[in-house]
């Protein structure tokens, strides 16, 4: 990924630099901390590990036995199957509809079924919980025979049957040997040792029975015996609420279509404030609309002017030089009138385009929760959404519609000119405009559909360019570079295959109402050299008439010129409205609910169930209940997918429940003011999100406060073991970190998110693996910071190292989405109950 300044790595005895790219890295399979998914089903994602190896191109079933094989050995087949759709479940963008633990195994699957020769493992087991790891690990150690294997850890239990450990320290080699060596030197290792070993109270004797209960699924089946009464008792209570919310979820609630006179009002409705200018603007274009039947008068005098006779000269002369004068003035009005109406409709389109994108991001940070996990909203198709509908709406505003409000005047006025001359010949050319209208009008709708197809399509490729390129380091390493171009090549070759039949069909119509313009001429010439003939008509009105009626029809050809950008603007109004317009059940914007300046920060969790909207079928929650004093450091255990990050969703109210209530100070969360509620809570999540900016700036997002003092935010460093490091650096809390903190290592952002969360003061904090990706030694130091930081603020967290929750207040031990143990650690471990099985598999052999 990045060549080193001094020195040269080396593979089998030669530079790694002189080896082909692409086959050193088929060699190579890497699982990083924080692994990367990508936006389609489980099955695409673990094949893409065959990319490249001899296994890309085999035949189906050889591919299915290939995944199914490596499933297993990541431990990981059983929570697949049980997903809706199995193997060919959706996994969401960058994997977000799965748990960190699950999607850290499938990226293992996609590792292993690559059968590698070096095997690259950046603290592979980190999001795992106890029995997950001790299973994958044992996989891991199974897979690793016969192919060198590099383990980063942090979870020292993961290495100890390494044939060597390095120990690291500032970039340095300090010791390395076997985990036993290591140990009798008593040295750095055993001091990072000695720091992950827990307390416990009841000692794990040699012949204790090994654990033999198995890893939960993310997905537990909800029908066990005993609870389908209560099951049933919800939800004949909740039916209508869920339905409406899976409604939302799935869009069926907004298929809604609106008028385009509801469109038109919506989009005006952007520049009301702008109303003055708007009306100069179209007064200046029925001023510059007004210009071509006034040239028409012009041209049939001029017409009359040069056919005087020759011995009529002084008259022609002066007649001529009138008219040619008139056409100078008529000139400078219509500069003047079109660059009036342009600069007034330019103004009024950009604070429609200002107004419009800054509303559509807002209601985009203000949607439900849930809302995200729908694949029409994944980032990238959000930023294209943010980018084009707003410009597009432009084309019910601004300068196109100042240029179709002078085709309208034109159109008008040239044929009331010529009726008024000469009213035979007007009324019959001013009969074909309809057919020109008629033609624009269905080119119009089928525009339309290509719009909408098109922005479907182009939000697609939008998308999948976009988790390529944030994903780029997993791209280089899986060797996807290629898939990846011919992939998005197959996008757009997709809609430019659709789209070719709906322009054909398009430029059909365009043409026939272009066409039509000459069947006016043909029309005018005909009829209007009768009229001369047989019913006097004198030239001056026949031009006047053709020239009037004429520039009429070209103005309704030309209203369709404006097509494109109504059809694209009338589809962003459409989107953009039904965006606005979507209910959200849970809006921090809104000022209903009831105030909370202060926290006490007791909690209660009373028989809460629920589901995921993405995942309807399936139950996470089945009436668990808990409950947290004021002040109280609570933890919650369990296996990968047992409900314990939804426990922290609903107490920072990402989701409510289905059934139960969540109560604060007695309080149902549900009652009380989003906003207020969430000023006095602050969450460090497994897998933390930083911004592009400098580390203060992201420190500082952790309070509202607008002049937030340097020292506070150089407590909240030292707090959070971060202090040094940021001063280390050449331009100290003014350096910036890239794009989702890139520059950053994970345990360094993990750091900068809890400083930003102590920054915040909060009664309740959240903890959801806050210390997953630090190593021992910061973790000690961190989680020392964090239990006294914890002092006087209600602290819940969710933890698979049972050693940052064993002096927890109480620990609550949850299993297919209910409490099955709850007690202090050595109340637990004397119960040698689940908890009591969890230690016993996290244990480091005693020094």
């Amino acid at each position: 990924m990045n060549p080193p300044n001094i020195g040269t790595p080396v593979l089998d005895g030669h530079d790694i630099a002189s080896f082909n790219l692409q086959w050193y890295r088929q060699q190579i399979a890497i699982v990083t901390q924080q692994p990367t998914l990508f936006a389609t089903t489980v099955f695409e994602n673990i094949r893409f590990g065959l990319i490249g190896t001899q296994h890309e191109n085999s035949p189906p079933s050889v591919v299915e036995s290939l995944v199914f094989d490596a499933t297993k050995k990541a431990n990981c087949f059983e929570f697949v199957s049980a997903l809706p759709k199995g193997f060919y479940t959706d996994v969401g963008e960058r994997g977000s509809l799965l748990s960190g633990g699950q999607k850290q195994r499938i990226a293992i699957a996609r590792a292993i079924i690559r059968n590698p020769k070096v095997l690259l493992l950046d603290e592979a087991t980190s999001a795992l919980d106890a029995q997950a790891e001790r299973l994958v690990q044992a996989a891991l150690d199974v897979a690793g025979k016969g192919r060198t294997t590099i383990t980063i850890s942090h979870r020292l239990s993961t290495i100890t049957a390494a044939d060597n450990i390095v120990v690291m320290s500032h970039g340095r080699v300090v010791e390395q040997g076997t985990h036993n060596e290591l140990l009798e030197r008593r040295s750095v290792y055993y001091e990072l040792v000695d720091k992950q070993r827990m307390s416990t109270e009841r000692d794990i004797g040699p012949g204790e029975e090994k654990s033999t209960f198995d890893a939960d699924t993310e997905f537990p089946d909800s029908k066990h015996e005993g609870n389908e009464s209560n099951i049933h008792a919800y939800q004949m209570k909740q039916d209508l609420v869920t339905e409406g919310r899976e409604a939302n979820f799935d869009g069926k609630a907004h298929d809604h279509r609106y008028s385009l006179w509801e469109l038109m009002k919506f989009v005006a409705n952007f520049n009301k404030q702008e109303t003055f200018t708007m009306l100069w603007g179209l007064l200046f274009s029925v001023i510059t609309g007004a210009g071509n039947p006034t040239q028409a008068v012009f041209y049939g005098k001029t017409i009359s002017a040069l056919s005087q006779p020759p011995n009529m000269y002084d008259k022609l002369r002066h007649d001529v030089n009138f008219w040619s004068l008139m056409y100078l003035m008529l000139g400078g009005t219509a500069f003047l009138g079109w660059g009036a109406s342009g600069l007034c409709f330019a103004y009024c389109s950009e604070r429609l385009i200002h107004r419009a994108r800054d509303s559509s991001f807002r209601a985009m940070l203000h949607q439900d929760i849930f809302m995200f996990d729908k694949s029409g909203l994944s980032a990238g198709s959000l930023t294209a959404a943010l980018s084009t509908d707003a410009t597009n709406l432009a084309g019910m505003s601004g300068v196109t519609l100042g240029s179709i409000f002078i085709v309208l005047t034109t159109l008008a006025a040239g044929v009331a000119v010529s009726i008024a001359i000469g009213w035979k010949l007007g009324l019959v050319c001013t009969a074909t405009i309809p057919i020109v209208l008629t033609c624009g009008l269905v080119r119009l709708k089928i525009l339309g559909e290509i719009a909408q197809q098109s922005k479907a399509a182009y939000a697609a490729s939008a998308t999948y360019a976009c988790e390529a390129s944030s994903a780029i380091k997993t791209v280089a390493s899986l060797n996807l570079e290629s898939h990846v171009q011919k992939e998005y090549h197959n996008i757009l070759e997709t809609q430019r295959k659709k789209s070719v039949v709906s322009t054909l069909k398009s430029s059909t119509f365009y043409a026939a109402s272009q066409s039509a313009n000459f069947l006016c001429i043909a029309l005018a010439f005909w009829y209007g050299g009768s009229l001369i003939i047989y019913e006097g008509y004198s030239m001056v009105q026949f031009f006047i008439a053709y020239a009037a009626v004429i520039a009429g029809a070209f103005s309704a050809g030309a209203i369709f010129s404006f097509a494109p950008d109504m059809s694209k603007s009338r589809q962003a109004a459409q989107d953009i409205k039904t965006l606005l317009s979507r209910p959200v059940t849970i809006d921090a914007r809104q000022e209903t609910g009831e105030q909370l300046p202060k926290m006490d920060g007791s909690l209660e969790m009373r028989n809460i169930y629920f589901r995921y909207p993405s995942r309807p079928e399936r139950m996470v929650l089945n009436g668990l209940s808990l409950s947290v004093q004021t002040g109280q450091y609570i933890g919650l255990v369990g296996a990968s997918g047992c409900g314990k990050s939804t426990v922290i969703s609903l107490l920072e109210r990402f989701f409510d429940p289905e059934a139960g209530q969540v109560l604060v100070d007695g309080k149902d969360i549900s009652k009380l003011n989003v906003k207020s509620y969430r000023s006095h809570l602050a969450l460090v999540s497994q897998e933390p999100t930083l911004y592009q900016g400098t580390i203060r700036e992201n420190i500082i997002l952790g309070t509202n406060d607008e002049d937030v003092s340097e020292e506070r935010v150089i407590q909240a460093c030292k707090d959070a073991n971060i202090y040094d490091f940021v001063i280390s650096l050449p331009d100290g809390f003014s350096t910036v970190i890239g794009a989702r903190g890139g520059m950053l290592s994970g345990g360094q952002q993990q750091r900068i998110a809890i400083a930003r969360a102590l920054l915040r003061n909060p009664r309740i904090l959240l903890l959801d693996e806050a210390t997953s990706a630090l190593d021992s030694e910061s973790e000690k130091v961190v989680q020392d910071a964090l239990n006294a930081a914890a002092q006087g603020r209600t602290t819940v967290a969710v933890a698979h190292r049972i050693s940052t929750v064993q002096k927890a207040d109480c620990i609550y031990v949850l299993h297919e989405g209910n409490v099955v143990e709850r007690g202090t650690h050595q109340d637990l471990m004397e119960l040698g109950g689940r908890y009591f099985e969890l230690v016993k598999l996290q244990g480091l052999d005693k020094v």
